[in-house]
């Protein structure tokens, strides 16, 4: 890892050097130096990153190395920092300094970086000279080594992979299911069920078993099986984790039983319980708990799981027995088992030949070196994946699986899983280990955006720009990679095969977290603990419903801070939102979920010059200082102001670094700027329609995403042809309408005035559309991808013409899309993976044989009685 900081850095004085030559005078000879010195040991750093038994020593040198590429870059920034906040003061203090060149002498901050840069300089020498004494030695550059695979040819092969495949788990399943009073078809047993007086209350059943066993695999497979076999009326699944909160989980049972009652509820728990006890009271319920730590789960959730005497059922996993006795039926306990040495070397081949011809056996040589890996596991499912993930990434041979085996020399301690991560990390490419880390930023079980993860890695400068890829693609390999390795599990892909989000497993994160801690790469506040002395030298922060110890935390916080996301606030009590100025040296600012119960303003975003990436997601009641995007925020690359109450001011788009702009559709974006340099942005959502009413438009050749809004009276749908015609880039266009006055034309339905139409990939359409506008397959784009429809108001039946489009991926129909009662698909759908079905008026669809013969993915409405068999047989 230390060799991605190092390059970072490298990359930082680059720049200055070459952008800044004027502001450094004599200065420059010293930046000079320690790039040249940082480039010169990059190559015992990447040689120390790649050699998998370096020496305690030798970390401890690599960490002196990190700890001072950290105050190189912090005396940049500081002098960066220092120098903006006097041209605030005097606008014309860069023009006197150029008349000074070449030595500028009174350029404020000079001095100082020239001290911190001599003491570098002299700690530089001393630390290079005693790497004999740490017995390192200096090796040529090379590339990654396993890291160098076709990642985007690996994940087509994966889109064949089917992710429900597992081991061993079977018999577990039909005992599962047995005990929810569900018949499995593909089990023995011939008995009918019983259905007396016991087995007709409300049961508890409890799935135990150490981490990493498959718990929650288990627990999935059981959830999709009770929701294929329509044997209760409502199904639920949710993860507890070790840091629960009672509100948190009345919450979110609520918000899936009913989100209007929710909003009346707020936050009072008796409220919550009455309001969910009363919704579940006419319902035979399956309520699936998973990973519950605490005896108290039960104790506190119990009174709003009504018992009517109708086999309603209540599913949980833990890693503690002490859970399954504290619940009414501590007998209903399932002790998950280790996997025999049949089927963890059964899974452990799966894992590590899974992009591999699956008709091919595999090679006698392969499966000896196979089993004696597998016996290193003792049967531990987790561990068997991530070191399969290893071997995937190995050449298909004897001796590379044999160098694998050579490399585990672990001492028996009873933490295979463990050592499995720590070898799955040290086998990582050095570029991607960062990214890993990043991962711990994030509380457990958290559905992580792979979105706004990679750009919070490229706001980190962990990305590298390369010819002819972007950094979001450069990204996304990066995130593969992990996924490929099984360090993120239970991702979702969106229609192009990319993952969308993505869960990362308790035992994983907690490797994440240690590494973290260790490097100085990151720290968490989480409600539970106290905040430590030592916490303040951490250069990222976590902090997880801190709640009233928020103030306490910034009073310890470090101003070398440069990562801060706030996850889960709604405390009312809270004193004070802190004030961003604390902590000026910020690149990321990601604030989830804090819902505060008056509008509250940010304060001191205006100071963060450095600040990269700005991010809101489910927030309420936050105003930002407009003053923040006063022309200060020169190196933002990334704004999204999701559910926030402020239209971005005109300044913001003085910015020509900005490359994702992404605003909540009710405040959308008034006014774009006639003139100027947004090349770089690649989304822009979301924009009124009246922003379109201009006769020019900046450079926008870049753009690949594109969200339209009309709110009240403000649309002008005439005049946004005109905006279409200057995207040469375009592949995915948003329309959305908030006036039901007001309908979707005809020439935005099918925007051929785009430059590249026929290559456009997405098309979302959230309105009605002009009368007499009916679909045609023909007008829409012959490559499109996903498709997804909303209220259109059709009086045809759409998919006759929609089952004709070849490259559909991803259908989405909802709401009033058709006003019809039946929907016919005779023909077509070659492509379609995935199709959700959600219209309001239909209730019967008919699927012609052979018709969707790649569908995956199927969601739909109970009110659609009659169904194909081909489609019945998906929902099973």
């Amino acid at each position: 890892m230390e060799a991605a900081v190092m390059q970072f850095v490298v990359g930082k004085l680059g720049n200055m050097i070459s952008n800044e030559a004027h502001l450094l005078g004599g200065v420059k000879d010293q930046v000079e130096w320690a790039q040249t010195k940082m480039m010169e040991i990059r190559c015992y750093l990447r040689d120390a990153d790649s050699n998998r038994t370096t020496s305690a020593l030798a970390e401890n040198w690599l960490s002196q190395l990190r700890d001072v590429a950290y105050r190189m870059e912090d005396a940049v920034d500081t002098f960066h920092l220092e120098l903006e906040n006097e041209c605030k003061k005097d606008p014309h203090l860069l023009d006197k300094i150029k008349s000074l060149f070449p030595n500028p002498t009174r350029v404020p901050g000079l001095h100082k970086l020239s001290k911190e840069l001599d003491k570098i300089k002299l700690e530089f020498e001393e630390i290079l000279k005693s790497k004999i004494d740490y017995g390192i030695d200096p090796l040529q550059d090379q590339d990654s080594g396993s890291g160098a695979v076709n990642l985007s040819k690996r994940r087509e092969v994966y889109q064949d992979v089917d992710e429900t495949e597992v081991v061993g788990l079977n018999d577990a399943r039909k005992h599962i299911l047995n005990l929810l009073l569900i018949h499995d078809e593909t089990s023995t047993l011939s008995q009918k069920r019983k259905r007396d007086q016991e087995t007709s209350k409300r049961v508890v059943i409890t799935i135990v078993g150490p981490g990493g066993l498959g718990k929650t695999t288990l627990a999935h497979m059981v959830y999709r099986r009770a929701k294929a076999s329509c044997a209760f009326d409502f199904h639920m699944m949710l993860s507890v984790s070790q840091q629960f909160s009672r509100i948190d989980l009345l919450r979110k049972m609520l918000s899936k039983l009913d989100n209007y009652k929710l909003e009346r509820c707020k936050d009072d728990v008796g409220d919550l319980i009455v309001n969910i006890k009363e919704l579940l009271s006419s319902k035979r319920y399956l309520i699936i708990l998973d990973d519950v730590w605490d005896t108290m789960v039960w104790e506190q959730l119990k009174d709003a799981l009504p018992d009517v005497n109708n086999e309603s059922r209540v599913l949980m996993t833990s890693r503690d027995e002490k859970v399954a006795k504290s619940t009414d039926h501590p007998r209903m306990c399932y002790e998950l088992k280790f996997l025999e040495d049949d089927d963890s070397l059964k899974l452990l081949l799966k894992k590590a030949r899974q992009y591999q011809n699956r008709s091919e056996r595999c090679p006698d040589d392969l499966c000896k070196i196979a089993v004696e890996l597998s016996k290193k596991c003792k049967g531990l499912p987790l561990a068997l994946i991530i070191l399969g993930g290893i071997l995937s990434l190995e050449e298909q041979t004897y001796s590379a699986w044999e160098r694998v085996l050579r490399t585990i020399n672990w001492p028996e301690e009873g933490k295979d899983c463990m050592n499995v991560l720590n070898m799955s990390y040290d086998y990582m490419p050095y570029e991607v280990k960062q990214c890993f880390l990043y991962l711990a930023f994030f509380p457990e079980d958290y559905d992580i955006c792979a979105n706004r993860l990679i750009k919070m890695w490229i706001a980190e400068g962990f990305i590298p720009q390369k010819d002819k890829k972007t950094m979001e693609e450069i990204g996304e390999d990066y995130l593969e990679l992990l996924f490929q390795r099984c360090m993120v599990q239970e991702a979702r892909r969106a229609h192009n095969g990319l993952i969308k989000y993505f869960k990362v497993h308790d035992l994983i994160r907690e490797l994440a977290i240690k590494l973290a801690r260790e490097k100085n790469f990151h720290t968490v506040f989480p409600k539970a603990k106290g905040v430590n002395q030592s916490d303040s030298a951490y250069r990222r922060v976590l902090l997880e419903s801190c709640g009233t110890q928020f103030m306490k935390c910034v009073g310890k916080m470090s101003q070398k801070t440069r990562g801060l996301i706030w996850f889960g606030q709604r405390e009312n009590n809270l004193p004070k939102l802190p004030n961003f100025a604390e902590y000026r040296l910020l690149r990321v600012v990601e604030i989830v979920n804090v819902k505060m119960y008056k509008i509250t303003e940010l304060k001191g975003l205006d100071r963060l010059i450095h600040l990269k990436y700005l991010g809101f997601k489910d927030c309420q009641c936050i105003l930002i200082d407009c003053r923040c995007f006063s022309g200060r925020m020169k190196n933002l690359e990334t704004l999204d102001l999701q559910k926030i109450l402020l239209h971005p001011p005109p300044d913001v788009w003085t910015t020509d670094t900005l490359r994702h702009v992404h605003v909540d559709d009710f405040f959308p974006i008034p006014i774009l700027p006639t003139e100027g340099d947004l090349s770089n942005l690649q989304t822009l959502k979301w924009v009124s329609t009246t922003t379109c009413c201009r006769s020019q438009f900046p450079n926008l050749n870049n753009l690949l995403k594109l969200g339209l809004t009309t709110r009240g009276n403000d649309h002008k749908w005439d005049r946004v042809p005109r905006l279409l015609k200057h995207l040469p880039s375009l592949m995915s266009l948003h329309i959305r309408v908030h006036n039901d006055d007001y309908f979707i034309p005809e020439n935005i339905i099918y925007p051929r005035e785009l430059p590249n139409y026929i290559k456009l990939r997405t098309l979302e359409l959230h309105g009605a559309w002009s009368k007499g506008v009916t679909l045609k397959e023909s007008l829409l784009p012959p490559h499109l991808v996903k498709l997804k429809l909303v209220g259109s108001e059709l009086k045809e039946d759409p998919m006759p013409e929609l089952g004709k489009l070849k490259c559909l991926n991803k259908l989405e129909l909802r709401n009033f899309v058709y006003i019809g009662e039946q929907m016919n698909c005779p023909v077509g759908f070659p492509a379609l993976q995935t199709l959700v079905l959600l219209a309001n008026h239909v209730s019967v669809l008919t699927v012609g044989k052979g018709v969707m013969p790649n569908l995956k993915n199927f969601e739909t409405t109970a009110r659609l009685r009659n169904i194909s068999q081909r489609a019945l047989a998906l929902r099973r």
